[in-house]
């Protein structure tokens, strides 16, 4: 489909729609916060929380992408 094989649709709808998905959970995250009055503290730990989840979803694509460059100094 549009000059793509399954492989790379599929690479491409998921990084795509995991990134869409943790955007939208930032922001159920933040109102959540928000509509708690959790303050500063509470807020940063709800998100520390979150990043650190998300923190892997993007090393493995970094990491990925290392790997298939050929990345070899």
């Amino acid at each position: 489909m549009f000059g793509f094989t399954e492989e790379q649709f599929a690479g491409f709808g998921l990084t795509l729609g995991v990134g869409a998905l943790m955007l939208y959970m930032l922001f159920i995250i933040g109102q959540l916060a928000w509509e708690s009055k959790a303050g500063r503290f509470g807020t940063f730990v709800i998100f520390l929380g979150l990043a650190f989840g998300m923190l892997g979803f993007v090393a493995k694509v970094v990491l990925q992408w290392l790997i298939d460059n050929g990345n070899t100094s």
